[in-house]
């Protein structure tokens, strides 16, 4: 029997509109928004850091291996 896994990634990145892409590009893959997008200002850069956590359920067992983003 195939065991069930949830996985959990968090994306983060500039807010501009490549980090909406790879938001966008993994929703298009199965993965579901989870929780609250975080917003923080980075001084040193002087730009606005995005954050999003996804998770997606896979028919697989969980291993540290797994290339999470390929899922």
């Amino acid at each position: 029997m195939v065991q069930r896994t949830t996985l959990y990634r968090y994306l983060t990145g500039p807010d501009d509109a490549s980090f909406c892409h790879r938001v966008n590009e993994a929703l298009s893959r199965g993965w579901s928004l989870f929780g609250q997008p975080t917003l923080t200002f980075d001084p040193t850069q002087g730009r606005v850091i995005c954050g999003q956590a996804i998770i997606k359920d896979v028919d697989e067992p969980y291993s540290p291996t797994l290339k999470l983003s390929e899922q």
